[in-house]
């Protein structure tokens, strides 16, 4: 009996995919090959028989909201742009969190890869730590993977998710596994804070020439009017400006044109390129007079570097108005817009992609700097005691007894880490338990003392000429016709031999 009603029913199946199938080929077949109108037509008519079918009888009664999220989550993840998704209510609650500047996290800008395999699992991957908040002060990275979320894999589950496990109610504990490079795990229990979405600090620097510095966290309506109340600060007491753009995940296009538009007085600084005619726009700096002309200007960039940040570090770059100092930017060249579908629910969606005054795309390769300055990477010795480091919980032990710490006790009781973990520098100790003991106050807005990078700009300025560094530098479409030119050469001698 069972035998016989597995066979009606894989009839009855047969029977109703045939009508489906039959449907799509004779229409697609009558169709010419350019009219994507009506192609479109037969995928959506295909769309509802099947969304119609399975509520009607799937063995159990079918929300039809969760077939809805479903087709429009399979739809904008076939795209395979990790920028492109759908936004369900506990994402578009986030978002709207940030928007509004405020809500409880550990404060870490994430992405996640959209497919997952078992040779490269879809780990989140820490774009860049918030300043001042629990996972910048427990010295998470930009590149750090988050393994796992109070003990769940986040490669099993969706972006929305881990935001929803990483946000919540201030005051609770959250455990990370993260890990950085190859082989070094460590687990990390943040205490989630109030976050607030930050935007611009700054100050002076002072080593015998005062030299103005910005650190851009994040480009938001504000951040334009922030970057000119620091300019005005400086007025004519600085002899240069270092601009910070290290793990600045980006933000509005809009903004950062505002903020390029205060240092270059004419032409393109940024263009956005798009199939869609309404898409394509040129943003172009308005005739004035540019702020600080002529005064030499080094933008700090590190792989942290996202979107936003490399329009302005490209534009600046393009108008051989700055020398770039650090590491390769992270390689965000696309632009996008999110679309309420309804008052909780919306898609994020990736409209067009952007171009730097040189008419170059960085997508996906980032903008080298014109000086490379490395952070000195941890050896297999390193990463084991590192591990075994963060485990013990040496520093907040030691500060919890030691209440008041000076420079000097932070300086000795770093000398006593390295007798116990002699594979890694008194100088990354020194930062960590600085952090640590200053947790409850705002991060300095530098540390010339960890700082290899912010040092190095410092020593550009005040030994070399630096008119002539800046006169010297290539615009990303000459690196970038360079690389291709090389390239091809390879591929050339590879044909060759053989």
């Amino acid at each position: 009996m069972n035998t016989i009603i597995r066979k009606v029913f894989s009839v009855f199946a047969f029977i109703v995919l045939s009508v489906f199938a039959s449907q799509c080929f004779a229409e697609s077949g009558a169709a010419s090959a350019n009219n994507t109108a009506r192609e479109s037509r037969q995928y959506m008519e295909m769309m509802y028989g099947i969304f119609d079918f399975v509520q009607k009888n799937y063995v159990d009664d079918v929300d039809p909201a969760v077939l809805y999220r479903g087709a429009l989550k399979g739809m904008l993840e076939s795209l395979n742009d990790p920028y492109t998704l759908y936004l369900d209510t506990s994402t578009m609650r986030n978002l709207t969190d940030t928007t509004e500047g405020k809500f409880g996290g550990v404060g870490l800008s994430i992405s996640k890869p959209y497919e997952s395999t078992p040779d490269k699992p879809a780990y989140v991957e820490v774009a860049s730590p918030i300043e001042d908040t629990p996972g910048f002060r427990a010295g998470i990275q930009a590149g750090d993977l988050i393994i796992s979320v109070d003990g769940t894999d986040t490669s099993e589950i969706t972006m929305e998710e881990v935001l929803g496990k990483l946000r919540g109610k201030v005051g609770e504990k959250v455990d990370l596994l993260i890990r950085r490079g190859k082989n070094m795990e460590f687990p990390v229990t943040l205490v989630r804070d109030y976050i607030e979405v930050p935007t611009v600090k700054f100050g002076t620097i002072t080593t015998g020439d005062t030299y103005g510095y910005i650190r851009i966290i994040e480009f938001t309506p504000n951040t334009a009017e922030r970057v000119q109340e620091a300019l005005d600060s400086f007025k004519d007491t600085i002899s240069a400006l270092i601009i910070d753009l290290r793990n600045n995940p980006g933000g509005l296009i809009t903004s950062v044109a505002d903020v390029a538009d205060k240092f270059i007085d004419s032409g393109p600084i940024v263009s956005t390129k798009s199939r869609i005619a309404y898409e394509n726009s040129v943003f172009t700096a308005s005739p004035k007079k540019t702020t600080f002309k002529g005064l030499p200007i080094i933008v700090l960039i590190n792989k942290g570097s996202a979107s936003a940040s490399e329009i302005l570090s490209g534009a600046l770059k393009d108008n051989h108005l700055a020398y770039l100092v650090g590491q390769r930017t992270y390689g965000k060249g696309s632009v996008q817009q999110v679309l309420p579908l309804s008052a909780t629910d919306g898609i994020k969606m990736t409209m067009a992609r952007y171009y730097t005054p040189s008419d170059t795309n960085i997508d996906k390769i980032g903008i080298p700097p014109d000086r490379e300055v490395l952070f000195p990477e941890l050896g297999e010795d390193g990463e084991k005691e590192y591990a075994e480091f963060i485990k013990n919980d040496d520093v907040a032990k030691y500060v919890e007894a030691h209440p008041g710490m000076t420079e000097a006790d932070i300086a000795a009781f770093a000398k006593t880490m390295v007798k116990k973990y002699p594979h890694i520098d008194e100088r990354t100790f020194r930062r960590l338990t600085r952090n640590q003991a200053n947790r409850t106050k705002p991060a300095p807005l530098y540390d010339l003392d960890y700082d290899i990078q912010l040092n190095a700009a410092l020593d550009i300025l005040a030994k070399e000429n630096f008119a002539a560094l800046v006169k010297n530098t290539k615009t990303l479409k000459e690196l970038q016709q360079e690389a291709e030119a090389q390239k091809a050469a390879e591929d050339k001698v590879a044909t060759t031999k053989k």
